[in-house]
């Protein structure tokens, strides 16, 4: 082919040759998004956990204004309840943006690492109430949340056990202050830590 062909199939917009080595790139990203996808709980919700962070602060300045320890417990026990409601509808919108059942595989294994946890620390706080041991419940709510974090963020996208993990810190540190600064605590990790990582998690993984 002479010169002046060439330059008029490059002028008329004629495709080239396919490189092959572009190709099995492409179909290498492909191949590692699709197992991704098929091994990973992606719907996580990164601004339904700033929305959990939010409430979350909200409620340790209300707890920390109660008198009485059985209106303390109300407001957390209320914002627990919100929280798991803000959890689920964000996460339910989410799997519809991502294209990710939350019955799927990934997700029945998030919920299984992630519930066991949270039922230990249900019932560990009933012991704490019965012994009249207040004081310990926040860096226990912290521990077994961080611990249902890390479990079931196996499963899901590497911000989460991470956050998972610095709950599991934020719990052992309550131990080591002054009990009136447990509200305090409780707005650092259930506040900042969800305020924190569910900004990434909308940033990095889709909302």
């Amino acid at each position: 082919m002479s010169k002046s062909s060439l330059a008029e199939k490059e002028q008329s917009g004629v495709a080239g040759p396919i490189n092959i080595g572009d190709r099995a790139i492409d179909n290498l990203r492909y191949i590692r998004e699709t197992m991704e996808r098929s091994t990973r709980f992606t719907a996580v919700p990164g601004l339904g956990g700033v929305l959990m962070g939010v409430t979350a602060v909200a409620a340790a300045y209300i707890a920390h204004q109660q008198a009485y320890l059985r209106n303390w417990l109300i407001v957390w026990a209320t914002e627990a309840i919100l929280a798991v409601a803000i959890g689920l509808l964000s996460m339910w919108q989410k799997s519809k943006t991502t294209d990710q059942s939350i019955a799927s595989a990934p997700a029945r294994k998030f919920a299984l690492g992630f519930l066991p946890p949270l039922l230990c620390g249900f019932i560990a706080s009933l012991g704490l109430w019965d012994l009249g041991r207040y004081e310990l419940m926040p860096a226990f709510w912290m521990l077994f949340y961080g611990s249902a974090v890390v479990a079931g963020g196996a499963f899901s996208v590497r911000a989460v056990p991470i956050m998972g993990w610095l709950f599991i810190a934020f719990g052992a540190a309550a131990f080591a202050v002054p009990a009136e600064l447990g509200d305090v605590m409780m707005a650092a990790s259930f506040g900042g830590l969800h305020i924190i990582f569910g900004t990434m998690i909308a940033k990095y993984y889709g909302g």
